[in-house]
């Protein structure tokens, strides 16, 4: 135990020396929250304002067309030609040309002419507006009134709600859930990558520096293995708990700077829906505030309050520490075996395929989130460190998530028994390319 102590600080200690390490650690939450601030911005951006002039020869959409705080519209009764003179001289910016046959037929074909660029949400805005205004002047014309069939559509809003085996249930988002599982999944997917593939770069480095003969001279294989997987599997966790913190208040405090207004107006809707919820007809129906722009928002941020990070978190480091000791076994294993970089990227590879399929099976997920595949993928210990963060914010039962740990972290000593075997043999053998025949020897004996 002394000695694979010993190795375990060697390999903290040639890490944290690496100053490349030690600035990502305290530059990767930066980056991050930046990415998330830069999202924030994106989606919060102003909309560019449009004067735009429309050209109606048909004399039909005249002052039905609705602008909002980005779009003016000004009609006038003059030529195409003098339109699009003014359209260059005055300031406008669109000019929407309507053929006079646009009722008759015409293909249902506008022209817009533009000096500043108009967006999709523009087109979509002006393309949806002269519909409904032409499918309602259809309908009188056939003498259907038009508040008729708008009052035979109905929205339907499906909620979702999770039951847990004590017969509990609670109110879900699933695509919200959905999407926050696959990134939890994803992110597994990286660092276990990430820190496995350091351990198996490190191991080869060593091989073909030949500084292994001199460290095997004092310390069994075994016990070399083992310390350069602890050591490692430390540097993670640390790293990890670093970065998890920092990231955590970066965030935290981007999402308080630029979500302010957006809180503010959710916890208004909170107190109106409770006092709505109360009083019935009898609240002051002149007080409510309108939030129709914003429910979509309202929802994911009642989703978020629901979630709880502190008990994925949690998972999440387990699920770390087991995914990446089983896989870095492997690693280690198959590095010892490698004598050139296309050795390693042929050992490397059936690894790489095994997270993928984690991986896949945790974007399957998105729009099939409670299937049998992603059930049995969770126990299994080549997919299940993966697979079980795409499906913890679903809910999923403790015992199960006990087994899935179980099985995990007993399929790790049981690989770590038989990486041994391979690292002993492949770790002091050079001049020979090892096939997986050999390898598949090396364990039997």
């Amino acid at each position: 135990m002394k000695k694979i102590l010993l190795v375990l600080g060697f390999e903290v200690k040639r890490k944290i020396s690496n100053k490349v390490f030690i600035v990502m650690t305290f530059l990767t939450p930066f980056i991050i929250a930046g990415f998330v601030a830069l999202i924030f911005w994106l989606s919060m951006e102003e909309q560019a304002e449009y004067n735009v002039l429309v050209a109606d020869e048909s004399q039909f959409f005249i002052g039905k067309l609705q602008g909002n705080n980005y779009i003016t519209f000004l009609y006038s009764n003059s030529s195409l030609e003098k339109c699009l003179d003014k359209l260059y001289r005055n300031d406008v910016d669109v000019l929407l040309y309507i053929p006079h046959n646009i009722i008759d037929g015409a293909g249902g074909v506008v022209k817009v002419f533009y000096k500043k660029t108009p967006g999709l949400a523009f087109q979509t805005m002006i393309k949806s507006q002269m519909e409904k205004i032409l499918f309602e002047h259809k309908l009188l014309a056939n003498h259907i009134n038009p508040q008729t069939i708008h009052s035979a559509r109905q929205n339907v809003k499906i909620i979702t709600e999770k039951v847990n085996e004590k017969g509990e249930h609670s109110e879900q988002i699933t695509a919200f859930i959905s999407i926050f599982g696959f990134l939890s999944a994803l992110l597994m997917f990286i660092f276990i990558t990430m820190y496995g593939m350091i351990l198996f770069k490190s191991v080869v480095e060593e091989k073909n520096n030949r500084i292994i003969e001199v460290i095997v001279s004092s310390v069994r294989p075994f016990q070399l293995l083992m310390g350069k997987i602890m050591g490692v599997a430390l540097l993670g966790i640390g790293q990890f708990i670093i970065m998890g913190i920092m990231t955590f208040v970066l965030v935290s405090i981007v999402s308080v700077t630029m979500m302010s207004g957006i809180r503010e107006d959710y916890q208004k809707y909170l107190k109106q829906q409770k006092i709505i919820y109360e009083k019935g007809v009898e609240a002051n129906w002149n007080q409510v505030e309108s939030f129709q722009e914003n429910l979509e928002v309202f929802e994911v941020l009642k989703q978020i309050d629901k979630l709880n990070f502190f008990e994925i978190a949690f998972y999440f480091v387990l699920y770390f520490i087991g995914g990446y000791l089983f896989y870095s076994a492997i690693l280690a294993a198959l590095g010892s075996a490698a004598d050139t970089d296309a050795d390693a990227q042929q050992f490397t590879l059936p690894v790489t395929l095994l997270l993928m399929v984690g991986y896949f099976i945790a974007a399957k997920m998105i729009s099939s989130p409670d299937t049998s595949l992603s059930y049995w993928a969770s126990f299994i210990p080549f997919t299940s460190p993966i697979v079980m963060m795409a499906r913890l914010p679903f809910g999923v039962p403790f015992f199960e998530v006990l087994i899935s740990l179980f099985i995990l972290y007993s399929s790790f000593i049981i690989m770590t028994k038989i990486s041994a075997k391979i690292y002993r043999t492949g770790i002091l053998m050079y001049g020979k390319k090892a096939s997986w025949k050999e390898i598949w020897k090396w364990i039997r004996y």
